[in-house]
């Protein structure tokens, strides 16, 4: 069974169609890519995927169970957790300060035994460091773990929110744009981070990118959306000599 599937998703701003009868299905362990021109709908359907926004109609099934009109804290708690194109950040947290946060965000601690510092509440602030540790060394950011959030390179902060996504065990990752602002080293560096997110840890992956290069490079499949409708998948090798797609978005056949 697919571990995500887009039915039917349609979004309506004040009688302005956004996303019309959107369908996606993502199986458990791939890398997709959705992409599409500036104002395509590519995040109104993050926004509709992670809970922030609820669609005008369709239904989204998350491991089978429609997730459509769940919190963002809810569905994050269920595995599926999305990053934004600005890092977000805790800024004047040290890495590893932020990661610990990340952990505590959406999972519960319980007031009585945070109030009074129990034994159970004192190995779980143990486990949680030591996780955050493993996490930052698996993405190579051992070496900023105690620098100020704000004070490290801008490749590091946004590998910083994928590791904060991490931090929440989640299942499946949405990436907003992981390489937008990058120079080519960072954007190929954050490439081969991805692949090893899934196949080390066994995590799915949808991104939403404009670096065409890392997406044909990086994803299994890719999602073509133009003025809020689905014009093409299919693999990277096909998207990139489908003429729909060429006189669309990428105006001519990468090569």
């Amino acid at each position: 069974m697919p571990i995500l599937e887009i039915k039917a998703i349609s979004h309506n701003f004040k009688g302005l169609t956004a996303l019309s009868q959107i369908d996606i299905t993502v199986q458990e362990g791939e890398i997709l890519g959705i992409i599409g021109p500036n104002g395509a709908g590519k995040t109104t359907l993050f926004n509709i995927i992670s809970g922030f926004l609820r669609p005008t109609y369709g239904k989204i099934l998350f491991r089978g169970k429609n997730i459509v009109g769940l919190r963002p804290d809810v569905i994050a708690r269920q595995g599926l957790v999305r990053s934004f194109q600005g890092a977000g950040l805790f800024p004047k947290a040290s890495c590893l300060e932020n990661l610990i946060m990340a952990h505590h965000l959406y999972k519960e601690i319980g007031f009585w035994k945070t109030l009074l510092h129990t034994k159970s509440y004192a190995a779980r602030e143990l486990e949680v460091k030591d996780k955050s540790l493993q996490i930052l060394e698996t993405l190579h950011l051992t070496g900023v773990k105690d620098a100020g959030a704000h004070d490290i390179p801008y490749g590091h902060q946004k590998m910083l929110g994928i590791a904060m996504a991490l931090a929440t065990d989640a299942q499946m990752l949405l990436l907003d744009e992981p390489v937008a602002g990058m120079n080519p080293p960072e954007a190929q560096a954050m490439a081969e981070e991805i692949r090893r997110i899934r196949r080390g840890l066994g995590k799915t992956v949808v991104l939403v990118e404009h670096n065409m290069k890392m997406v044909m490079g990086v994803c299994d499949r890719v999602v073509v959306i133009q003025y809020g409708q689905k014009i093409a998948q299919g693999k990277p090798e096909e998207i990139k000599n489908d003429p729909r797609v060429i006189k669309a978005y990428l105006g001519t056949a990468e090569r």
